[in-house]
């Protein structure tokens, strides 16, 4: 049965921040991954298809006739709910697009700011047992926006070497450009490092296993990655006003990603507390994943009493989670106080499902308590800046001496030369 603490200082003293993967072999497994896709490209995707898929496609390339015959099989009411969460993402993510700017207020001077696109980015989509067509959705759209031209999508398939029919159709109505049947730690080098058949990328984005996370976080640097992701997780602050049964199935409906998942209600009432701990044990045992849920529940789940809703936002300002829902009274009360929440989700008719698929916002989010410093997946990660500048020599003449000066300041005689020599 989940826990309920009487306040918040309890939960930082006996909660542990211990790894619960043994990190140092996951590494070890990943590098070799890495550095066998380095040296062996196509070769070794093939094999680690046959390892770890139990399948060796004829080709890692998913060909058009493929995703037209998903697109076929596809009933035709999910392809119109595709295409509406298609409409209200790009309809939100549109907004975030930049324009660059010139600045020319003195006279022989101009600044300016360029925004391009990256060129090739790789989308990771989780495959085999499960599908997750709204990653898809997620991923490829602000890439779109943003006008990033090649989208690559990687995704492993199934025993019977295809990728899930719903998969297909999310990327033939998201634009993606070219789909490869391969995942885990090995998709991840072919797109850092590039095969014979997989394009190195720019930058990777995208969720995964702890292998992938692992894979992800090994060659940044090499190429750009969206975030370091960890296990999911929601905060949920709620008064006695709120729907206890509502409460125990949106923590619920987190707790079932994975049994390392976090779902944890903060609440100022504790006949609420009571009402959604018994309902969690109702509603767990309905469940099609209920191990997993129940797993999450026990181990990682927490409710949390405070004195009020001041406290309240306090305590979701240092947990920083990815998802924050306010079940309150008046939910806009609190949006102010919150600083740290990766998508907040406002009032009891605005549950976590309703962003994880279809309102629009991003479901692409800072985990781990990153959310003090990390902000959602958007069309600023498919971008980059660059600065520009024109001095005419008469605009120069006017600073030069300053920048001679503060150039020998620094000890850094070439850089003065290079100004002084234009004047010699």
């Amino acid at each position: 049965m989940i826990k309920i603490y009487n306040t918040f200082e309890q939960v930082k003293k006996e909660t542990q921040m211990t790894a619960e993967e043994n990190t140092a072999k996951i590494d070890e497994v990943v590098r070799s991954i890495i550095e066998d896709v380095r040296k062996r490209k196509d070769e070794a995707l093939f094999y680690y298809c046959e390892k770890f898929d139990g399948v060796r496609p004829e080709s890692l390339f998913v060909s058009e006739e493929e995703i037209e015959q998903a697109m076929k099989a596809i009933p035709e009411d999910f392809i119109t709910t595709l295409q509406m969460a298609k409409e209200n993402i790009v309809n939100y993510h549109k907004r975030q697009k930049r324009e660059g700017y010139v600045i020319d207020e003195k006279e022989g001077i101009l600044l300016g700011q360029r925004i391009i696109p990256l060129e090739k980015v790789g989308i990771y989509v989780p495959g085999g047992t499960a599908s997750y067509p709204s990653s898809v959705l997620m991923n490829v759209l602000p890439a779109n926006i943003a006008g990033v031209s090649d989208i690559v999508m990687v995704t492993p398939c199934g025993k019977d070497g295809k990728v899930a029919d719903v998969i297909l159709a999310a990327a033939k109505i998201a634009g993606v450009t070219k789909i490869f049947k391969v995942g885990g730690a090995q998709a991840i080098a072919a797109l850092a490092y590039g095969t014979e058949s997989i394009p190195k990328v720019d930058k990777i984005t995208g969720p995964g296993n702890v292998y992938v996370a692992t894979a992800k976080k090994m060659v940044y640097g090499l190429v750009d990655i969206d975030m370091m992701a960890g296990p999911s997780d929601i905060l949920v602050i709620a008064d006695e006003s709120s729907n206890y049964r509502f409460v125990a199935a949106d923590m619920l409906g987190q707790a079932e990603h994975d049994e390392m998942a976090s779902a944890v209600l903060v609440t100022d009432s504790i006949s609420l507390a009571e009402k959604v701990r018994d309902e969690l044990e109702l509603q767990l045992n309905m469940l099609k994943r209920a191990d997993v849920a129940r797993a999450s529940i026990y181990d990682n789940g927490k409710i949390i009493i405070v004195k009020d809703m001041d406290e309240a936002a306090s305590v979701c300002n240092e947990i920083a989670p990815e998802h924050l829902e306010i079940c309150t009274v008046d939910p806009f009360v609190l949006l102010d106080k919150v600083r740290n929440a990766g998508s907040i989700f406002l009032g009891e008719n605005a549950p976590e499902a309703l962003g994880d698929y279809f309102a629009g916002t991003n479901h692409v989010l800072p985990t781990s308590g990153t959310a003090r410093f990390a902000s959602p997946l958007g069309v600023d990660d498919f971008i980059k800046k660059s600065s520009f500048m024109h001095y005419t020599k008469d605009a120069l003449k006017d600073v030069k001496d300053r920048i001679i000066d503060f150039a020998e300041k620094e000890g850094l005689g070439a850089h003065a030369e290079s100004i002084r020599i234009r004047f010699k």
